[in-house]
Parts: structure tokens; sequence; C-alpha cells
């Protein structure tokens, strides 16, 4: 079987070498060790050294040669809008409060669709539809969606507090 062995961040690989293309929602980005099938139907193992996010555009590079691109899924998820910089300021701060995943765009935040969030942002004069679109949320400081092969946290926490 196939092995992909290490992920090339978007633009950074020779799209001439893609062989496949393999579309995933964001919970599927988040991988170490996994089966997958590509969408023109390669066969092959994302086996990596440890778990990081795949963002859309990024390369699988295959130990015999070749990439599998990466792909974001469109997902259903919840737009979310402030009347004006300061609203979207506060309701910003309301999301981020409660350690939700969001993905924030100039004058947007999309997040999951949850009833009860959605509720509480009309609450807060929000502007909020259902769309259906790829999501790449922020990593956040502490969270595990914040892992990429240059993340150093690890390193960077035993200089400063070790």
């Amino acid at each position: 079987m196939k092995r992909a062995i290490d992920v090339i961040r978007a633009g950074a690989w020779p799209a001439a070498e893609r062989v496949d293309s393999v579309t995933l929602l964001f919970d599927d980005r988040y991988r170490r060790r996994l089966r997958m099938l590509g969408d023109d139907g390669l066969d092959f193992l994302l086996d990596l050294v440890e778990p990081i996010v795949l963002h859309s555009g990024d390369g699988l590079r295959l130990e015999e040669g070749g990439f599998v691109e990466v792909r974001a899924a469109d997902e259903d998820l919840v737009e979310v809008r402030g009347r004006d910089p300061a609203a979207f300021a506060r309701l910003a701060w309301h999301l981020g409060n409660r350690h939700l995943p969001a993905q924030i765009e100039g004058d947007r935040i999309l997040i999951r669709d949850d009833h009860v969030i959605v509720d509480m942002l009309r609450g807060l004069g929000a502007e909020v539809r259902k769309v259906r679109v790829p999501f790449d949320p922020e990593g956040g400081a502490y969270g595990q969606h914040n892992h990429d092969p240059d993340h150093r946290h690890g390193a960077l926490h035993a200089e400063r507090h070790g």
C-alpha cells in the first residue's frame, strides 16, 4: 500500500506531481495514521510521525513520489455577522469565551451549528444564517489543532520555563 509520510504546506509542493486528491471534513484533517481513499481512487495510508492539521491545498508526499492534494470539504455551518465592528468584536469575544472552534474572516465568523449558541448570538444582536462551506477554524493558543510541522510549542515552553 502507498504511504503518505510528510505534509508539505499549500504552495510549497510541485502541483505537477499531484497524483490524486482527498476531500476531508475538518474533523478528519487532524490525523497521524489513517487509511484513506483519494477522490480518484488512490488507496493509501497516511502515516505521519505525529498528528497535524491538514489545510486545503496542502500536499501529502507519497513515499515513492508524487503528492495527494488535501481539499477541505463543504460543511454545514453558521455564518455570524455583527452590525458594526464593535458588535462584531463583542460576538467574537462571546464565542471565544466558550472555546468554540471558529473561523474568523474579516466581517464574518463561521461556527458549527448549535441552536443554543445561535440563540445566544441572536440575543446579542448578531445576524446569523446557515451556510455550506469548508471549515478551517483558528487553531487557538493551546488547542490541539494548532500543531503543524513548524510548530515548536514544546521546545519554546522548555526554553522559557525549563
